[in-house]
């Protein structure tokens, strides 16, 4: 959802929110931070440990403090398709499907997960930067449709499980159903006497659940996880890991300033339905007319660490910014993203990146830079 760049703000003088976790981590002497008014795990053993325990095994990371938000009621797919970019409509029980909340003019408000758990009965994740302008967009809403919507954000702790062990290692020590979950598609099943919500998503480029159970389950959850031997993993490893799968990440790739045609988000754009949505015509225009910039994947020639916000330099002159950057554990090389003229975001372009007065090269590589062998 990088993150160690320009999220993690200094620790203040207010109080940060704890997730259900909490003590489980302090108990696990994680190194913590302040990240979108909770207060997270960093790292426990350390960042390129946890990253390569999620690229060969199975790891997994506390996400209680992204917004989830339970959407009820006769029009409940009606107001998601009016707030979504996706045609929502279309999906059947036990589906789900990214996609972005936009502005009317089309500036991404927050990209979010929508989950068809039953019939009129959707669950909503939403960054956790985003919860609140979420919810209040939702509720705002709703006013136009007979749906109702509950935040689920503090009453749930969502633990996500990563890997390419992550599916066999959960079926085996969880529920044996969570095997039966196909990519991209959700299960609600009893657990412990309570509920348990099981999607089969993720934000490493690896495969994997995330498992969504009441505040009081959490700590069995998590113990019942490390107990099978699965390595806690901190957001400075969610960090890495997304960005080797080039997936964008909110306040750094994408904001209101950006919209989905020029990150390579067309694909969650629904126009062919006929539905308004909210920036559906400055989205028709944007693709009618082309995009203006184009998110680029960038990979250093020599040595050097690209961060957000290092400028892109072109014969000298700047083409963009850096906007999540870092170094990649697994190809042990720096590498980056960047939103540039379309012209410059082809695959072999070679570009400058300035680190504060000194050129580093890179050149323009194919998307996403590393993908896992067992997906």
């Amino acid at each position: 959802m990088g993150l160690m760049e320009s999220n993690l703000s200094a620790a203040g003088s207010h109080l940060m929110e704890q997730t259900p976790l909490y003590d489980e981590h302090k108990r696990l002497a994680a190194r913590m931070a302040p990240f979108a008014g909770w207060e997270m795990p960093i790292q426990y053993k350390g960042i390129i440990h946890e990253h390569q325990a999620v690229r060969a095994n199975a790891g997994m990371f506390d996400v209680s403090h992204m917004g989830r938000f339970e959407v009820t009621g006769p029009e409940a797919a009606q107001l998601l398709r009016y707030v979504c970019t996706y045609a929502v409509t279309h999906l059947r029980p036990g589906e789900g499907h990214y996609t972005a909340v936009c502005q009317p003019d089309g500036g991404i408000i927050d990209d979010i997960y929508v989950f068809l758990v039953a019939p009129d009965r959707f669950l909503v994740v939403a960054n956790a930067a985003n919860a609140q302008a979420i919810r209040d967009w939702l509720i705002d809403h709703s006013r136009r449709f007979n749906a109702d919507v509950v935040d689920r954000h503090r009453s749930t702790a969502m633990i996500a499980v990563q890997g390419p062990q992550a599916v066999e290692i959960c079926s085996r020590s969880v529920a044996g159903q969570l095997e039966e979950i196909s990519k991209r598609r959700c299960r609600e099943i009893d657990w412990k006497g309570q509920k348990l919500f099981a999607s089969r998503t993720g934000y490493t480029g690896e495969d994997g659940f995330e498992l969504t159970v009441s505040a009081e389950l959490a700590s069995t959850l998590w113990q019942e996880l490390l107990s099978a031997g699965v390595e806690p993993c901190g957001l400075g490893a969610r960090d890495t890991l997304r960005l080797e799968a080039a997936l964008l990440l909110y306040g750094n790739d994408i904001d209101t300033s950006v919209n989905p045609y020029e990150t390579g988000l067309e694909w969650v754009v629904s126009l062919d339905d006929g539905l308004d949505f909210s920036g559906r015509e400055a989205l028709l225009k944007v693709k009618e007319a082309g995009a203006q910039r184009s998110m680029a994947c960038l990979r250093a020639l020599e040595r050097g660490i690209m961060r957000a916000g290092y400028p892109v330099l072109r014969d000298g002159e700047q083409v963009g910014r850096v906007s999540s950057g870092g170094f990649s554990p697994t190809l042990d090389v720096s590498i980056g993203m960047a939103l540039l003229p379309p012209s410059l975001a082809t695959e072999g372009t070679k570009l400058t990146v300035d680190i504060r007065g000194k050129p580093l090269p890179v050149a323009v590589v194919q998307r996403p830079f590393y993908k896992s062998p067992s997906r």
